[in-house]
């Protein structure tokens, strides 16, 4: 587990966690010019266990209380007709333990089609899983109306509701979809679309975080 502090000049804090170092090099590469407040990225480690130690971890600190949490990084598509470097901006996360409702959802969705136009971006129920996730096991997921799946984001953002009230986020780039099935994570480095998408995605999470600290009607 790793948390790297993006600097910048506010006091609103937000926290964007993801799992593999590769994810956490995109975001931190990203263009950072949108940002406002102290921005965190955790690199939490692979699983639901690994992201729910670390993000508790993180929010403990006293400076983090209330703090929005997005949980980003890869994903597996569900839904046919996916290809590698869509993006995935949840609705809500489900877990075996319930369902997290995300914050400012259609806010999110317009921000990410802005920061990365020309990729498909889909909304809906992003699901938990403890392995990786492939051929009928997808298609059974797919079926409950989850259209993407990966390990942490459902249990960060369970993770971070349990530790106070907050907005919560998750987006995702998918990497692996039916018709575009990975052997093994390492071969994402060598993909033409997920590593930028990523990273171009970065200025949406500061937009988001922005509309946050705005009065509501």
């Amino acid at each position: 587990m790793a948390a790297s502090p993006v600097p910048s000049g506010s006091a609103s804090p937000l926290l964007i966690a993801c799992a593999l170092g590769i994810e956490k090099a995109a975001l931190r590469s990203g263009d950072r010019s949108g940002a406002r407040g102290p921005v965190t990225v955790l690199r939490t480690g692979m699983g639901p266990q690994n992201a729910e130690r670390a993000v508790r971890a993180a929010l403990s600190a006293t400076a983090m209380g209330g703090a929005p949490v997005v949980a980003s990084g890869f994903c597996a598509g569900l839904a046919p007709g996916m290809h590698p470097g869509d993006l995935i901006v949840a609705d809500e996360t489900r877990h075996p333990a319930g369902t997290s409702r995300c914050t400012d959802t259609e806010l999110l969705v317009k921000a990410v089609a802005r920061a990365v136009p020309g990729r498909a971006v889909h909304c809906g129920p992003l699901i938990g899983s403890d392995h990786v996730v492939r051929g009928p096991e997808r298609a059974a997921l797919c079926a409950t109306g989850a259209i993407a799946v990966d390990m942490e984001s459902a249990v960060t953002l369970r993770t971070a509701l349990g530790a106070g009230p907050r907005p919560v986020a998750a987006v995702r780039v998918v990497v692996d979809a039916p018709e575009h099935e990975l052997v093994r994570i390492g071969t994402v480095r060598g993909g033409i679309s997920a590593f930028r998408v990523l990273r171009a995605v970065l200025p949406a999470f500061f937009e988001w975080h922005r509309s946050l600290l705005l009065p509501r009607r």
